[in-house]
């Protein structure tokens, strides 16, 4: 199991180099320099871009500023969608660091939810992992904890702190040996060719004959595209952190150990880059 917590602990300190420029639609009193700043992947992008802020009202009116959103080449980006998500969907075959464009009017109502504090990121969060919950264990687990258990999921996750929060995700982990794996899965694919927000759907970790399902497996039945033979050329990356987990890496083991801290298996496919 060491290894294992290295794998928790790999995923949790997972970082995207990103400069932030001001968009050239923003009045200003003086030239706006960009903001450089290590994204967190598991993070949300309204909850770690505080500094952001600051840095570019110092060159703005206050009448000129409204709500701060991102977009990334003419795309707004979805703050409830986890930043490694949103880099890994949009971003993943350019350069670093990515390059985000910060406005603060013209707000796009129908591509973005609107988001005024952190209460609104807190009740976003904790309403996957109650979703999460009802899946793998029929939400016994997260109504068996008191609201300061549920605060400190959310603590750890707002303050960066990896041991607060898996002292009390450890439990939303747990299973029956006997059983072999959670009740569902509970994971999203998300791709940029589809508009779709995801595809979920319920997809258990072991079939009714007792074997051990895959991300291959999860794939066949969802998204059979990304599978190639092996005489094909590559149609589709599948990028879960940023990396491209084997086809064969059981499905229970990816929800355990490369899941957000919302709980959820977040499933990027993108098309190949062709060289």
């Amino acid at each position: 199991m060491a290894d294992d917590k290295d794998v928790l602990r790999d995923v949790w300190f997972g970082r995207i180099p990103a400069c932030f420029t001001l968009s050239p639609e923003e009045t200003t009193e003086r030239e706006a320099e960009p903001y450089y700043l290590l994204l967190p992947r598991v993070s949300y992008l309204t909850l770690v871009t505080d500094k952001v802020k600051k840095h570019f009202l110092r060159v703005m009116k206050t009448e000129d500023v409204e709500e701060m959103w991102f977009e990334y080449e003419g795309t707004p980006l979805k703050w409830h969608y986890p930043i490694g998500v949103l880099f890994d969907l949009h971003a993943s075959n350019t350069a670093l660091p990515w390059n985000v464009t910060v406005h603060f009017k013209n707000f796009p109502e129908r591509d973005l939810l609107h988001c005024s504090s952190n209460s609104v990121i807190e009740a976003h969060f904790m309403s996957c992992i109650k979703e999460a919950d009802a899946l793998k264990h029929k939400s016994q687990v997260i109504n068996d904890m008191q609201k300061k258990d549920h605060k400190q999921l959310w603590m750890g996750l707002q303050n960066d702190k990896f041991d607060q929060f898996w002292a009390m995700n450890r439990k939303l982990m747990e299973y029956p040996t006997e059983e072999g794996g959670f009740r569902y899965i509970p994971f999203r694919i998300y791709q940029t060719t589809s508009d779709r927000p995801f595809i979920q759907k319920l997809f258990r970790p072991v079939s009714p004959e007792g074997h051990t399902l895959t991300l291959g497996d999860l794939l066949k039945e969802l998204f059979p595209a990304a599978i190639c033979a092996e005489d094909e050329p590559k149609r589709f990356q599948v990028m879960i952190h940023g990396i491209e987990p084997l086809l064969e890496t059981p499905i229970q083991w990816l929800s355990e150990h490369l899941s957000h801290p919302d709980n959820f298996l977040h499933i990027s496919i993108i098309p190949a880059p062709s060289d």
